[in-house]
């Protein structure tokens, strides 16, 4: 019997205790974050950008690290562009569809991908380097090609699941 009631109070000492320590690290405060809304940008991004894209809508900027993403339309195609604290243009990378691609690189894609359709089509430009990525699908497959110089790539390809 004894050994039951010893064993019964350890049980509850060790609950008790956790219960202790719980409440101990519920009492600590999580710093103060604060929210502001847009962000203030140097004249020199100003300035970079505008030139740039001169008929650019729906301009957003947001903090990225030390440097500067925007994210805006221009021609009816979404694009995202990051800028460093003293002007210059890091990429851009501009989202579009079928329509969107010059007819070479179309031509291109779906001569090697007859029976695919274009979904989604991006444009990535980065350091002298005119890169594009689309998105196809067939009854049975999804593929994602790059091309870049004229050379086409696969880089993933899913079955379906029916």
């Amino acid at each position: 019997m004894k050994k039951q009631v010893i064993a019964v109070l350890l049980v509850v000492c060790i609950g008790t205790g956790k219960l202790i320590a719980q409440e101990k690290d519920s009492v600590t405060t999580l710093p103060s974050i604060s929210i502001t809304s847009g962000t203030v940008i140097t004249k020199a991004v100003d300035k970079a950008f505008k030139k740039a894209f001169p008929q650019a809508k729906n301009l957003k900027w947001y903090n990225l690290d030390k440097n500067y993403l925007a994210k805006f339309i221009d021609n009816d195609v979404k694009h995202q562009a990051v800028f460093t604290q003293k002007g210059y243009m890091n990429y851009v990378v501009s989202y579009g569809d079928e329509q969107h691609l010059p007819l070479g690189i179309r031509d291109k894609i779906m001569g090697a991908y007859e029976d695919y359709k274009i979904t989604h089509v991006a444009n990535v430009k980065v350091g002298g380097r005119d890169i594009w990525v689309t998105n196809l699908e067939s009854l049975n497959h999804m593929v994602r090609v790059r091309l870049e110089d004229d050379e086409l790539e696969e880089v993933e390809k899913y079955v379906r699941s029916k």
